[in-house]
């Protein structure tokens, strides 16, 4: 077991408080979006093991002091031992989750995942094209889909799947917006993928210039509303001229309190608003971007891969059981959400796993083996390891799915 030293991301929506708060420490005034535990390329965990050396003589000196080393290199070095062979022959050599402490403060784009198979072609046609994995037109950085659980620590706001079209031809109707009326009149007159398809292709493929006034006086009758319509105001106080604050309006939205959780599964059009929370997903950079963002918009592939069809946004508790384990049902392999709230002098959590594990402590203080865990604080644990977990506190264990 070995505890995770964790990247804190500054993207430009994160709150710049909130994970400080959790931590215990001082705001710096800068934004902290996301921290990340896991092995992501992009910022793995780092761990203080020490590190075998063989010599030519094939003796093994472990004497040295450890220095920090990133999980992927410690993974890389042995995949069995570390995730089992179960995990490296379902997934290979790398830990098949990511795990994240995410803040927001203002919106985040909306996005979409694609499922496995659209990824996998997506990546290998354009890997094909020969187009660089950094180039800002690249939509398909792997070949992974990338489902993912956010679990909410505070009140926690987003839009997650499409509202009824009638709904949404309702909120736009009651703007008072002439130049919003033909999207009302498709809203009303097709049947339901089709009115949702033509109204966001509509949206997506305006003219920037001509729809800054029709984004501005949205907003401002928004602003005006108030009640069910406050959070698009605030969208567009945050993105002010985006077509995405129109596109919003298509979604539902809703608000989670602490402990609930939502599944965003392939094709489902979503964005975070604000609030703090516990995010897992499979390892994988797949976004496709469809409003509120300057990053580049694939508008054709983007098509393709949403699904346009109005969904109850399902809101998830966990499932409690004998053992203490409070689980979030999902319906993916590459990971499993739990969390275990602890009392002092009750017997001990049994956490051992044939599967890697991530374990954070969200409150309190809770002792995992040898090491104490205050708030924001994570370990790793290698399959099969054994380890128990004591103490008072809430404790989230980030696992690969059996």
């Amino acid at each position: 077991m070995d505890r995770l030293s964790n990247t804190v991301r500054p993207y430009a929506w994160g709150s710049t408080t909130a994970i400080p708060a959790l931590l215990g420490t001082a705001p710096t005034g800068e934004p902290q979006a996301e921290m990340w535990m896991g092995a992501h390329p992009g910022a793995p965990s780092r761990i203080a093991r020490p590190k075998s050396a063989t010599d030519t003589k094939g003796t093994t000196d472990t004497t040295a002091t450890p220095a920090e080393r990133p999980l992927t290199d410690v993974i890389a070095a042995d995949p069995e031992g570390e995730l089992g062979a179960a995990t490296v022959a379902r997934f290979g050599p790398r830990l098949p989750f990511l795990l994240k402490l995410l803040a927001a403060g203002s919106p985040l784009s909306l996005q979409v995942h694609p499922d496995l198979d659209q990824a996998r072609k997506g990546y290998a046609d354009e890997e094909a094209r020969g187009i660089p994995i950094d180039a800002p037109h690249r939509t398909y950085k792997d070949a992974n889909h990338k489902p993912e659980l956010i679990c909410a620590l505070t009140p926690f706001d987003g839009l997650c799947g499409f509202r009824r079209p009638t709904e949404a031809a309702d909120a736009m109707e009651a703007l008072g917006v002439d130049s919003l009326k033909p999207y009302v009149d498709l809203l009303r007159a097709h049947p339901e993928e089709a009115a949702l398809r033509e109204v966001l292709t509509a949206i997506l493929g305006a003219d920037l210039a001509e729809m800054a006034d029709t984004v501005a006086e949205a907003a401002a009758a928004c602003e005006r509303l108030g009640g069910a319509h406050a959070p698009y105001a605030r969208i567009a106080h945050n993105y002010p001229g985006d077509p995405g604050v129109l596109a919003a309006m298509l979604l539902n939205y809703v608000q989670l309190q602490p402990g609930e959780a939502l599944f965003l599964g392939a094709g489902v059009p979503h964005a975070y608003l604000d609030g703090l929370g516990v995010e897992i997903m499979a390892n994988s950079d797949n976004v496709l971007r469809c409003g509120l963002t300057p990053k580049h918009i694939d508008v054709p592939e983007l098509l393709r891969i949403v699904r346009f069809e109005a969904t109850e946004p399902g809101v998830l508790r966990p499932e409690a059981s004998p053992s203490g384990e409070e689980r979030y049902e999902t319906p993916v392999d590459e990971f499993a959400l739990s969390r275990y709230t602890l009392a002092s002098g009750a017997a001990p959590a049994e956490l051992t796993a044939s599967t890697p594990q991530i374990l954070l402590c969200t409150a309190g203080t809770v002792r995992v083996g040898e090491l104490d865990l205050t708030p924001g604080q994570s370990v790793y644990v290698p399959a099969a390891e054994a380890v128990e977990a004591t103490g008072s506190g809430t404790l989230f264990r980030a696992t690969v799915a059996a």
